[in-house]
């Protein structure tokens, strides 16, 4: 979808034709789906988050600044609303008389994340505050410019170099424990001389 697309799909939404929002459903909702499952580490959470930030998306549609990056925009929504998701397991966790017992995943599902997702990957990404976890996603999987990063999540470009470079060593001091390499195994995969 280009640009031009993209602006006419708003401006026909804007004027009154909202099936159009389906066709943004339908190029960002996988992407959406898997920042949302990397923030939160758990496959009903993304997939609700991922409809709340489309929900969110065109019931706000007219805030948008066409001047800016849709994608930006729509990828910031859903960094707020993870935000939002892991501050309510926080409040979960510490008042369990809330708790109830989590979804069980059907076949189907498990088979996505046994394709998918890294099981020592998602450990080492809990480990990393929303932020850290936030940065990796969009630079390593999403492959964002910093550009992009710094509208999405509102922080200057030399910060957010700064920040990844410290996030990815904090990444790998906790990821080739899980994977169980050792330090020295860390540190030659890495290409770094200097300790983790």
């Amino acid at each position: 979808m280009e640009d031009t697309d993209l602006r006419q799909i708003i401006s026909d939404i804007l004027s009154g034709d909202t099936t159009q929002f389906e066709r943004i459903m339908h190029k960002y909702q996988r992407p959406i789906f898997l920042y949302c499952y990397h923030m939160l580490n758990n496959y009903a959470e993304a997939e609700d988050c991922g409809q709340e930030v489309f929900l969110k998306a065109f019931k706000h549609m007219k805030r948008y600044d066409p001047e800016k990056s849709f994608e930006a925009w729509l990828y910031t929504i859903a960094y707020n609303q993870c935000i939002d998701v892991l501050r309510k397991r926080r409040l979960v966790k510490y008042l369990p008389f809330l708790y109830h017992s989590t979804r069980e995943y059907s076949p189907i599902d498990q088979r996505i994340e046994d394709i998918y997702f890294d099981e020592q990957v998602l450990q080492a990404m809990n480990k990393l505050s929303p932020e850290e976890r936030s940065l990796l996603i969009l630079r390593c999987v999403e492959d964002k410019t910093y550009e992009e990063i710094s509208t999405i999540l509102q922080r200057n470009n030399a910060y957010l170099r700064k920040k990844y470079e410290r996030t990815v060593g904090k990444f790998r001091k906790h990821y080739y424990p899980v994977k169980g390499a050792s330090h020295n195994e860390a540190k030659q995969q890495s290409g770094s001389s200097k300790p983790i």
